[in-house]
């Protein structure tokens, strides 16, 4: 405002700005507004899928599992994981298998290199909130215990 001759108050235009506050209020909000609604909205956390042990212990990645709950005469070890996902993980580590000769009480541990894989994830009915992997797959690059195939799949129904 500007005061004229006689001191009185005379309104001057003020709409350049005016304009340039509106306009300055409507780029912020569209700025404001633009990266809300560009970021992707995350999928709510979901339990991974889990190995479980012989003694009903949910696992995720673990370094070693026993194979032969009834008698521990074959272990994974080592394991080095290359992927856990919701539908497969993979693995490569050791089997250490029991030969049994001339019986298992006195037989000898053997390292076999081998390739592990998860896979068929199902409800666990000891936690049905959670999922787990249900078929293991041993694949031996080099030699597999005897009498066991090169390639072999077991369930996992503990």
């Amino acid at each position: 405002m500007d005061a004229s001759a006689d001191e009185r108050l005379i309104r001057t235009p003020r709409r350049g700005l005016r304009r340039t506050t509106v306009l300055c209020a409507a780029a912020a909000l569209a700025v404001a507004a633009v990266p809300a609604a560009a970021r992707p909205v995350a999928p709510p956390e979901q339990d991974p899928v889990v190995l479980v042990d012989c003694f009903d212990h949910a696992q995720v990645r673990p370094d070693d599992f026993v194979l032969a709950c009834g008698d521990g005469n074959n272990r994974l070890v080592r394991l080095h994981w290359d992927s856990w996902g919701r539908r497969t993980a993979t693995a490569t580590g050791t089997d250490q298998a029991n030969d049994c000769r001339p019986d298992c009480a006195t037989g000898r541990f053997r390292s076999y290199r081998v390739n592990v894989t998860l896979s068929d994830p199902d409800q666990w009915p000891a936690a049905p909130d959670l999922r787990r992997f249900t078929k293991i797959r041993l694949v031996f690059p080099d030699t597999s215990p005897t009498p066991i195939p090169k390639d072999v799949t077991y369930r996992l129904d503990y």
